[in-house]
């Protein structure tokens, strides 16, 4: 099925500000909500709408949108994105204040916008790490040590943040509280996260004195990383569960590793074409010659013809780079730069002076421009 444009949604143009993105979210918000708007249709119109502002208000969810459309966030795509983790409480609080907090109604949801439960298994945090290479290592493929500074569960109280556990007695083991409050609608009974035990539902008699309650604890860590064959500037490598610990049993988040590659000082790349300039004397260039040249695989012989013209392009087939995780291999391309020498001898002047006699007028070159002159 496809799903309805989130800037229509919205009512907003694909340019709006982070400012008209929130105040069309705000206005939508109370139009639809479902403790007062009890119209059929109003409560799965609250979901579509906190589904577009929860991917529009956040710069990384909106660029990955604006460029791949919903198929970013389908399939496992780029931004790991799981339409049903929106949390309409969390959303609303920040717009409106506590006057909105999980609201009774939201059950007609299936589930959608109820705070979720501090018990339910969360996802650690993924990490982004930019990691310099020389152009060497990324073209042939390196094994590098990352220091990363993670977050994982604590082996003192083995992620529970406490020791002796035992029922919280404000919300009984709900995790949450029920209060009645006044807001713009007027009385609206509203579910909140439990201030006694911040929705474990339990409170611990004695708090770990190495995570401080938090359950887990920051460590220095030294991971060694296979960097492959032929990533370049803005690559990414994803290092899967080694981000952040998850809470409650959850998977940890992923590493992912973007690389940017120093310049070579006598190669240039473009994708996986490599280009190397080569200096050839006049006489190189007029008797012909072969040419020691530097190439990924060690040096090697280049034939220049007679009569080579300056900024010649001869092409090494196969001597490029190799593809990441493949088996091809970009082309190499020398480019001829033919030196014109400043500080000639006598003899040498007399030798050039010689050569200007030549009559060059039937060469093509010189043919075409004199018709240019027509």
């Amino acid at each position: 099925m496809n799903k309805k444009d989130y800037y229509e949604i919205l009512g907003v143009s694909k340019d709006a500000t982070d400012e008209e993105i929130k105040r069309a979210f705000r206005v939508l918000a109370k139009k639809y909500h479902p403790d007062v708007n009890k119209e059929p249709g109003a409560a799965e119109k609250f979901k579509e709408i906190g589904e577009a502002y929860q991917v529009l208000s956040d710069k990384n969810k909106r660029s990955q949108y604006d460029q791949f459309g919903h198929a970013a966030f389908e399939n496992g795509g780029a931004s790991n994105f799981d339409m049903g983790d929106i949390n309409l409480d969390d959303i609303l609080s920040s717009i409106f204040g506590d006057s909105f907090g999980s609201f009774s109604s939201f059950s007609d949801f299936g589930g959608f916008g109820r705070r979720r439960s501090s018990n339910k298994p969360r996802r650690g945090e993924d990490l982004l790490m930019r990691i310099r290479l020389t152009f060497d290592e990324a073209v042939n493929g390196c094994k590098k040590d990352i220091k990363v500074k993670v977050s994982e569960v604590c082996d003192n109280c083995h992620g529970e943040g406490g020791f002796n556990p035992s029922t919280c007695p404000t919300c009984k083991g709900r995790g949450v509280v029920i209060a009645e409050q006044r807001s713009l609608f007027g009385v609206i009974q509203t579910q909140k996260t439990c201030p006694e035990c911040e929705g474990t539902g339990k409170i611990y008699r004695e708090v770990c004195n190495e995570c401080h309650g938090s359950g887990n604890v920051v460590n220095n860590k030294v991971l060694s990383v296979n960097v492959p064959a032929g990533v370049d500037t803005g690559s990414q490598l994803r290092l899967s569960g080694k981000g952040g610990a998850g809470t409650n049993g959850g998977p940890n988040g992923d590493i992912y590793l973007e690389f940017q590659v120093e310049e070579h000082k006598y190669f240039e790349r473009n994708d996986n074409d490599i280009y190397l300039e080569v200096p050839v004397t006049i006489t190189d260039a007029i008797l012909g010659c072969k040419k020691e040249i530097p190439t990924l695989d060690g040096n090697g012989y280049i034939e220049i013809k007679p009569g080579t013209q300056n900024y010649t392009k001869l092409k090494l087939k196969g001597k490029g780079i190799k593809e990441v995780n493949g088996s091809g291999r970009g082309d190499m391309y020398v480019v001829v730069n033919v030196i014109i020498p400043t500080k000639l001898t006598k003899g040498q002047k007399d030798l050039l002076k010689e050569l200007a006699d030549t009559n060059l007028e039937n060469e093509p070159e010189f043919a075409d421009f004199k018709r240019s002159l027509k």
